[in-house]
């Protein structure tokens, strides 16, 4: 879908619902959103040694993270002790990203356990297969619902991660569209910036079409030329106006900052992209 039409299209429809001022503390300024690290942004480090590269990052000033799809293997003593170590730290495991298999009946059961042993809020869907038809993605939001009925029983919800597919046209939708047309409010649409930028899409009118569902973004950066591989602030992004939308209207609850890949090692990538977030938001 051409960029344009969707955006005059969500604008027409915000236009009559959405009387929402830009808010001046969410523009550029100093924010109380709680900034975490998406866990795959580390990984290397994090298969070698779970423990150290988990404070380390709590060192450079992260405020929580979001554990990947790996963490489903730990047993429950494994969950406890990072647990105890992330209270010891005093930051929070915010969500975990997971494969749609961990949110169907045969293992809602235990995606809840471990999702509560660790604090987790949101489970948040990060891989389906592949997709064809509008009718699938349907199928996506029921499982996604069918999990959330299961999941707020122990205070927590369901949710979904976008990719590429998602903002691509389907049979003249857009898939975002149908997840975010058949799911309960209750469940998060956490909006990865960097491939919502990557394919065209305006995050910050997307943003705008969802009030109160964007409760976390994933902000990696893009750029035409060198792709995901840039660093937070670096790429196309124009991050002061996605902040001020996701404050002010898409109900935003913590960021998390991600990095496929860059120039630098990992652990620096998100020591470097924390310094340039927090010298935005200053």
């Amino acid at each position: 879908m051409p960029t344009n039409s969707f955006t005059r299209r969500a604008f027409l429809a915000l236009s009559a619902m959405l009387p929402f001022a830009w808010s001046t503390r969410a523009f550029g300024k100093k924010s109380s959103i709680p900034i975490g690290l998406e866990m795959y942004s580390v990984r290397d480090p994090l298969k070698q040694d779970a423990t150290g590269t988990v404070r380390g990052v709590a060192q450079m000033g992260y405020q929580g993270l979001e554990f990947y799809a790996p963490y489903y293997q730990w047993n429950e003593a494994q969950a406890k002790d990072m647990r105890k170590l992330l209270d010891d730290l005093g930051i929070r495991c915010f969500s975990t990203h997971n494969e749609s298999d961990y949110l169907k009946p045969d293992k809602i059961a235990r995606t809840r356990e471990i999702n509560g042993i660790l604090g987790s809020k949101y489970v948040v869907v990060a891989s389906v297969p592949e997709i064809s038809s509008l009718d699938g993605w349907k199928q996506v939001a029921d499982l996604l619902n069918a999990a959330d009925d299961q999941l707020k029983t122990a205070g927590m919800h369901s949710g979904y991660h976008n990719h590429q597919p998602e903002f691509k046209q389907l049979n003249g939708k857009m898939p975002m569209e149908v997840l975010a047309a058949n799911t309960h409010h209750d469940i998060m649409l956490q909006l990865d910036v960097g491939t919502c930028l990557s394919d065209g899409v305006d995050p910050v009118v997307w943003i705008k079409a969802n009030p109160g569902r964007i409760r976390s973004l994933h902000l990696k950066d893009w750029s035409p030329d060198k792709g995901y591989q840039v660093l937070f602030g670096e790429g196309i992004g124009k991050w002061p106006e996605i902040f001020a939308a996701a404050e002010s209207v898409g109900g935003a609850e913590y960021y998390l900052m991600e990095q496929e890949g860059s120039r630098l090692g990992e652990m620096e990538s998100a020591k470097v992209c924390l310094e340039s977030y927090k010298k935005m938001r200053v």
